[in-house]
């Protein structure tokens, strides 16, 4: 029996100087012998890996119909044991609703539940710690938005992840 093709993640694409600021707080804040991955806004966690051609397809079609989204980073959240940046934006959150109807009989529990999207800095630490971060980055807190020129399509490798597509918002490949 041949070994299961693993999952595929769709995260969106951030600016360069965004993208630079989140993943500088994840690495002096995750803790590093679990951080295995780059700063990122999940859209889905686990779509089917053997799907993949048809999933990038779709992803592609509606991308282009759209143009590169201005997403508002609004505030910090306590997750318990960790701290993330909440994000707001309609147009994100309707393309990926699009998305969603689009793979529904393939969408994990996790995936069918409401999309709150956020940038995680921290996880998998004492509360206490976390709670100390939140407390540190909102005392220097301002809202701030940054331009999404697509999504970024990857492998789960059980931990890290392989790139495998960038699509564009109004583009293409």
């Amino acid at each position: 029996m041949p070994e299961p093709i693993p999952p595929l993640i769709l995260t969106l694409q951030m600016e360069e100087d965004t993208f630079v600021r989140f993943e500088g707080l994840r690495r002096r804040h995750f803790p590093e012998s679990l951080n295995k991955i780059p700063a990122h806004v999940t859209l889905f966690h686990a779509l089917p890996g053997e799907e993949e051609a048809g999933i990038t397809e779709t992803i592609d079609r509606f991308a282009r119909a759209m143009q590169p989204v201005d997403v508002a980073v609004t505030g910090l959240r306590f997750t318990g044991r960790g701290v993330a940046f909440e994000l707001d934006c309609e147009a994100l959150s309707a393309f990926r609703d699009r998305l969603a109807t689009a793979f529904a009989p393939w969408l994990t529990p996790q995936d069918r539940q409401g999309w709150r999207p956020h940038v995680t800095v921290q996880n998998k630490v004492e509360p206490v710690t976390a709670r100390t971060l939140q407390a540190d980055l909102e005392r220097d807190f301002a809202p701030f938005r940054f331009t999404a020129s697509g999504v970024l399509l990857w492998r789960y490798l059980g931990g890290p992840w392989e790139p495998r597509a960038a699509l564009l918002f109004g583009g293409s490949r």
